[in-house]
């Protein structure tokens, strides 16, 4: 199932409506912020377990 161009208009526009525009930035800004810090943990316990890896070997 994909969203058409007229249903993601119709969702930005609604949202616009129900949180404004000073509001909807905010929410923007903290998702993007969330998904940054969710990528670095991953990047980091990825990394970690590649280091748990090596030590294991070498013994």
């Amino acid at each position: 199932m994909r969203l058409g161009t007229t249903e993601i208009i119709l969702i930005i526009v609604l949202a616009l409506v129900l949180f404004g525009g000073g509001k909807l930035a905010g929410v923007g800004k903290a998702l993007g912020k969330s998904i940054k810090d969710f990528k670095n943990e991953v990047k980091e316990d990825d990394s970690d377990k590649e280091k748990k890896a090596d030590g294991e070997q070498k013994d």
